[in-house]
Parts: structure tokens; sequence; C-alpha cells
């Protein structure tokens, strides 16, 4: 049960997001702020406007109806808590004569989900879709999520600054 209350929250965006004017990346940065565990509507955000914010995944499609984008959106809504932990943010494009400046950018040919580091590079790109795992998996491979998983296992001091480490 606990899963399909994520999956009916991602389902319904998708459904009402050809019906949502194109929002400013700021914008758009705000409303995820608001709420990590929804998907978003490409919009004219530019990947650059997530740069050491948050880690795209980009999800493609000719359409809504597309059998590989709904299952791929139900694969994001199984661990949408899991991703939002490690600052995901959804975008999805299914309107390829949109021209969205991200899809300019990153090329797609039909369905495709690509995985974008907080430091704007492309981590993975994929023409199926990824499982939950796979992608948390990917992620927590990358260099600057290593390093925010060092932080968080780093011990404080009293004083609220983290101890340097001892050699």
């Amino acid at each position: 049960m606990k899963h399909i209350r994520p999956l009916l929250a991602l389902m319904a965006l998708l459904w009402a997001a050809p019906l949502v004017a194109a929002q400013e990346a700021p914008d758009l940065l705000t409303r995820w702020a608001e709420e990590p565990r929804a998907a978003y509507p490409v919009g004219d955000a530019e990947l650059k406007d997530f740069e050491f914010r948050a880690r795209p995944i980009v999800v493609f499609a000719n359409g809504p109806s597309d059998p590989q984008f709904e299952r791929q959106m139900g694969f994001l809504a199984e661990r949408i808590d899991e991703l939002a932990a490690r600052d995901v943010i959804i975008l999805i494009d299914v309107d390829p004569d949109a021209r969205s400046p991200i899809r300019r950018s990153l090329r797609p040919r039909g369905f495709s989900v690509i995985l974008i580091g907080k430091d704007g590079r492309i981590a993975q790109r994929k023409p199926a879709p990824f499982s939950g795992r796979e992608l948390i998996h990917a992620i927590d491979k990358l260099p600057l999520r290593q390093q925010e998983i060092r932080d968080a296992n780093r011990p404080i001091d009293g004083a609220g600054a983290q101890a340097l480490p001892t050699r």
C-alpha cells in the first residue's frame, strides 16, 4: 500500500504534465524543494540550472502513453523516497515537438532515461527503463555522492563543527 501513494502522485502529475505551462527554472527548483517526491515537466529549464543543487533524472518519450515511459515512472515511484534522499529531481519530456532546451541539449531518440550528476555531467544514459535499484546504485557510485556519504559519516565535535580526521 505504501508504494501505491507515490505511484499515484507521479501518475497524477504525469497526466497533468501536458496541461502545465512551461515553468521558469527557478520556479521549478522552488516547487521541487517544496515537493521532492514528484515528477516535473522540463519546461524551459536548462541542465545548468540544477548544477550542485540536484541530480536530474530526465525521462524522455514520444508521448505519455509510451509503455516504456509508464514502466519507468512505475520504477521511479517504487523508490521515490530513496531518490528524494539523494537530491534527485525527476524531469519528464513527452513532447518531442516542443524542443525544450534540455531535449535539444541531450538529443534523445524516442524513449530515453538520462541520469545527470550534480556536477552537470551525464552519469548514465539508457534507451530502456532503469529499475529503481539500478538508478540508486548508479547514483551512489557518483563521486559527489560518495563525498556526501563520507561527510554524513564524519563525526561532529561538541561545538557543532566537524572534527578533522586524525592521521
